[in-house]
């Protein structure tokens, strides 16, 4: 690795986002390194870790939490995005926690990502506004709370929320409500 310029790790089971994100980061000055699952993403980080990282929530195997975990074990000074698909409130603190930098729902662009890295508060199109959640947005919340308890388990979810497995798979794919 380069030590002109910044090593960043990008993993996320997506291998066309994965190749395109990574290409589009390294020519925003960055030594890019790409893994598809955690423990690909364990193994590069192994040696020197990486100064920033993009991280899937959900990928084969090991949820992207264990990773940033991992990677906040390894450097305190690492900057982490975490990306997914399936944003929710309980997910994003439980990364804030871990230790992600920031948290950040797909799609999302390199110049976004690259902003997240910074110390910047997050962008003025946050909505702001106080209204209180929808039912259907608090139940996916909730859900997605759940799961992130049972490791993405969904019968062990399903069990734990007392629903068959099959209604919370129609659930999960779903797109979440907006509020």
């Amino acid at each position: 690795m380069s030590d002109a310029r910044p090593w960043l790790l990008v993993a996320d089971d997506d291998e066309t986002f994965a190749g395109v994100l990574g290409r589009a980061l390294g020519r925003r000055g960055f030594d890019v390194r790409i893994a598809h699952d955690v423990a690909q993403a364990m193994a590069l980080a192994e040696g020197i870790p990486p100064s920033h990282a993009v991280v899937d929530l959900r990928m084969p195997g090991a949820s992207g939490l264990k990773l940033v975990e991992f990677l906040r074990g390894r450097s305190a000074d690492t900057r982490i995005v975490v990306l997914t698909g399936y944003a929710s409130i309980a997910t994003a603190v439980d990364a804030m926690k871990l230790g992600a930098t920031h948290y950040l729902a797909k799609p999302a662009d390199a110049d976004q990502i690259v902003a997240a890295f910074g110390d910047a508060p997050p962008a003025a199109d946050v909505d702001e506004d106080l209204r209180p959640l929808s039912v259907d947005r608090v139940e996916w919340e909730h859900i997605q709370r759940v799961l992130s308890e049972h490791d993405g388990n969904i019968s062990a979810t399903a069990r734990a929320l007392g629903m068959h497995r099959r209604t919370l798979q129609r659930k999960l794919g779903k797109n979440p409500p907006r509020t």
